[in-house]
């Protein structure tokens, strides 16, 4: 990556030193607000950063009451179709492949030839990590543009959940790119389920602005103050979600890391920079 600009020198110093809840917390804040001037900042971020809402179910800027609902607005029916077969996995979300691959030796890559590990990403919970320790794992990345809602790859029973606090550094690129252990260091709900392919966990990693995260078993999470780790156990419910199936939303744009079992295999074009779209084939395992 090439050397950073002296605006990403500061921008990088500035996140470092921010307090970074309480900015996510007052984007929270406006991000809910209503009134005229929604669709002003709706029509500014579209043009911004050229946001196709010939996608979405409502495509009139109008018809959204707060900036939070247009963020996390939903796509017109059948426009992701989802990829089909029973030993394959869709791609959860829109966005772009920030890294992918094996887990070597319990470690996962960042960028840089820097890492981090499964332990510390899910929150030193030592007999989950030890499931993925040779597994298989692709980070990505939403940008704005992207469309918000998080679907299942496949179908899945849900098992447990666990939010770590941490920081909610950017994950722009280039943050990622210069931040050590970033994702390992970011708040983040890390959600286990069981698969016909094996044990499988989607984490949904936190940034700056990300003042919340949903999920549809649990509703808003709006993160704890402190830095106590806090777990859920599903396992005697039975939450069963189905292939394509949403699963939750940021509100706000982040990162989703899926880690999987050692017999998925990723499709040869989930590489470093390549966009995806949200039910696609990304990886496939044995019947």
């Amino acid at each position: 990556m090439a050397e950073l600009t002296r605006k990403q020198k500061f921008l990088k110093a500035l996140f470092i030193a921010m307090p970074h809840h309480a900015v996510s917390r007052v984007v929270y804040f406006i991000a809910r607000l209503r009134g005229p001037q929604v669709s002003l900042m709706i029509k500014w971020f579209v043009e911004r950063y050229g946001v196709d809402m010939e996608e979405a179910a409502e495509s009139e800027i109008g018809y959204y009451q707060t900036f939070n609902e247009f963020f996390t607005r939903p796509l017109k029916d059948k426009i992701r179709p989802i990829a089909p077969g029973d030993n394959t996995l869709a791609c959860p979300c829109d966005g772009t492949v920030s890294q992918a691959g094996p887990v070597r030796a319990g470690a996962i890559m960042q960028a840089k030839g820097r890492g981090y590990s499964v332990l510390e990403l899910l929150g030193g919970d030592k007999t989950m990590a030890a499931e993925f320790a040779d597994g298989k794992f692709a980070t990505i990345y939403l940008a704005p543009h992207n469309y918000h809602r998080l679907h299942m790859p496949l179908d899945a029973n849900m098992v447990r959940m666990i939010h770590v606090p941490g920081r909610l550094f950017s994950v722009a690129p280039w943050t990622v790119a210069e931040i050590p252990r970033l994702f390992a260091r970011n708040e983040r709900l890390a959600c286990y389920f069981e698969t016909s392919a094996g044990p499988m966990v989607m984490v949904l990693v936190g940034a700056i602005n990300v003042a919340a995260i949903e999920t549809v078993w649990s509703g808003l999470v709006t993160p704890p103050r402190g830095k106590k780790i806090s777990e859920f156990d599903y396992s005697h419910t039975r939450k069963e979600i189905s292939k394509g199936a949403e699963m939750g939303r940021f509100n706000m744009g982040s990162t989703v890391i899926l880690l999987t079992g050692k017999n998925v295999e990723w499709l040869p074009h989930i590489s470093p920079g390549q966009p995806v779209k949200m039910g696609q084939l990304i990886g496939h395992f044995p019947n």
